[in-house]
């Protein structure tokens, strides 16, 4: 019997929800910079799958990496974390 490998999961805020079924999550983490050492906040832009159109922009979110859903979609909407207020 073959077993899956891990799924990676990302918690990101959303920032866009223009779209039908789909947002676009910005995960936020922090790098250290090989020469000078000051840690340096990057942002990757991540669009993701999300059935009921149930996200509004402000949420936080957590998404699972998933098989290929069109060009730039890989990932789908595990929860809701926390509402924008």
């Amino acid at each position: 019997m073959e077993t899956r490998n891990l799924r990676k999961e990302r918690t990101g805020v959303v920032i866009s929800n223009k779209m039908e079924k789909s947002i676009i999550i910005a995960v936020k983490r922090k790098v250290k910079h090989p020469i000078y050492g000051k840690f340096v906040n990057k942002t990757t832009k991540l669009m993701a799958q999300d059935d009921k159109n149930e996200c509004n922009i402000g949420d936080v979110v957590r998404i699972m990496e998933t098989r290929p859903l069109s060009k730039n979609k890989c990932w789908r909407l595990v929860e809701i974390i926390e509402r924008a207020k």
